[in-house]
């Protein structure tokens, strides 16, 4: 009698675990979505449609957090960036996920799951319920939302899978002004002429500090040629991506094959350069830069510094850089700032018009957000977001509150070695490369004197870094020209005043 109940009792409880198990196993893809809106919401939609858009969330027993992805490129990538962040996410929903488990997922066996949530679905899904909370939006007020951003493309040629290509980032969105034009003028003549028999600038080479548009130029141009010649064999790939392409060939043992892959190809562009590792990667991609420009295809390079600063350039891929159009992308100037917010502030306009800031928001956003364009981009998304969720009228105060924890100016501005450059070249009316040169005219000497003091008691760099940052300099060099300008201080009262100066616009 007691070994019936003890059988019945486990019957009961193996029949009411397994229904535990497939229950749970049903709801684990609606929680993975609320797991995906919080990602959307919190790494905004580029990254999200770049790297998450096609992540399904396959099992979870109680321990690990099983996800797949259709690209082993995808799978690699977010591992290394982005493990942490999406583990921080599981756990709201899965409470005791100790990690997530990223794996490759097979052609064909993409799971079937709910469509993804829109921009305002996303907000809403990581917040908690409350009785304060607004209601649920009606289909009316649903259909005015912002329709979600297409996913990202990639370009392919010669049998190569380039990076994602982001389909906001064309020419038409990319907002021009004094800082950036002569960039953008140099980009639009390379995708208009790169079929040419004559090329417009070659190889093009666009430099700037994070956020200030060199990637939007890169991709704007691989778009256009994709319109005016969609046969146009295009790759776009970034520094990390053509290591990891070419790392896969080492291990196929097949790096003849990679190299030939590219004879095909009407135009390269390499992002990122600066992030090219590797003794062997570097020299294969002087190998296949080389072979490209003799070969009269097109090169467009971006990088965060100029190539007569990239210590790991030999002297002939240097030079075959600088041979073409070097151009530099500074800081945005307040016009172009407004510039840019009226722009992306029309752009969530035009999705839904009943979405509109008023002239002392978007001024207070250009005078407190001076770093870049995806600070102005972001702020005017969390606004947006904001003001979908509120449905009231963003004011100055909600704005202040909302944009705090991206702007710099409540806080001394962190000065770089590269705004040094920047003022001691414009101020002194010297080029930034005879500052970096060994020239020794005083006209030059001078002025990089100068920079190196504000260096040192601007920033927090070590004087070795400091004499590398200006022309590879040694640090005996640079405290040279500390003391220098520290007794000229004494002698001359009129240096003080424009030590100042200089002070007041780096800090401006």
């Amino acid at each position: 009698m007691q070994a019936a109940k003890t059988a019945e009792a486990q019957g009961s409880s193996g029949a009411q675990g397994l229904a535990v198990t497939e229950t749970a196993t049903d709801a684990v893809e609606g929680r993975g979505q609320k797991v995906r809106a919080m990602l959307r919401a919190q790494l905004g939609d580029e990254i999200y449609s770049s790297w998450f858009k096609s992540l399904e969330f396959e099992s979870f027993d109680g321990r690990i957090v099983k996800v797949s992805v259709p690209v082993k490129f995808v799978r690699n990538w977010i591992q290394e960036h982005y493990a942490e962040r999406l583990l921080h996410c599981a756990r709201v929903e899965f409470a005791t996920a100790e990690r997530v488990e990223v794996v490759w997922r097979q052609p064909g066996a993409s799971m079937q799951r709910p469509a993804e949530p829109k921009p305002a679905e996303a907000l809403s899904a990581t917040k908690t319920a409350s009785p304060t909370a607004p209601q649920t939006d009606s289909p009316q007020r649903v259909s005015m939302l912002r329709a979600p951003i297409p996913p990202a493309q990639r370009t392919s040629a010669g049998g190569l899978e380039g990076s994602p290509l982001d389909p906001r980032y064309t020419f038409d969105s990319f907002v021009v002004g004094a800082s950036n034009r002569m960039a953008h003028a140099g980009a639009t003549q390379v995708a208009e002429t790169v079929l040419a028999d004559i090329p417009g600038y070659n190889p093009l080479y666009i430099h700037s500090a994070v956020g200030l548009g060199k990637s939007h130029l890169l991709q704007a141009i691989a778009w256009e040629v994709k319109r005016r010649a969609p046969t146009a064999q295009v790759l776009y790939l970034t520094a990390e991506r053509f290591r990891y392409q070419f790392v896969e060939a080492l291990r196929s043992s097949d790096p003849l094959a990679f190299k030939e892959r590219f004879r095909n190809i009407h135009m390269l562009l390499i992002d990122d350069l600066e992030f090219l590792q590797g003794e062997r990667t570097e020299q294969e991609f002087d190998h296949i830069i080389n072979a490209l420009l003799d070969g009269g295809k097109q090169v467009v390079v971006a990088s965060a510094r100029a190539p007569n600063q990239i210590e790991r350039l030999n002297e002939r891929m240097r030079s075959r850089l600088q041979r073409g159009l070097v151009t530099e992308l500074t800081p945005l100037d307040h016009e172009l700032r407004l510039k840019v917010l009226e722009k992306r502030l029309a752009e969530k306009r035009a999705a839904d018009p009943s979405f509109t800031l008023s002239r002392d928001v978007v001024d207070l956003l250009a005078q407190r957000l001076t770093e870049n364009g995806r600070e102005l981009e972001g702020a005017i998304t969390r606004l947006y977001a904001t003001w979908q969720y509120m449905r009231t009228p963003i004011t100055f105060d909600i704005a202040e509150t909302v944009i705090r924890d991206l702007v710099q100016n409540l806080e001394p501005r962190r000065i770089k070695i590269e705004d040094i450059l920047r003022i001691i070249s414009r101020h002194y009316g010297v080029s930034k490369g005879d500052l970096l040169s060994q020239r020794r005219h005083r006209s030059v000497v001078w002025p990089r004197q100068i920079g190196m003091y504000l260096a040192k008691h601007l920033t927090a760099r070590s004087l070795p870094e400091i004499g590398r940052r200006f022309g590879g300099r040694d640090h005996t060099t640079v405290l040279h020209a500390i003391r220098k300008i520290e007794g000229e201080i004494t002698k001359n009262p009129h240096l003080g005043d424009e030590l100042e100066e200089l002070k007041r616009l780096l800090n401006h």
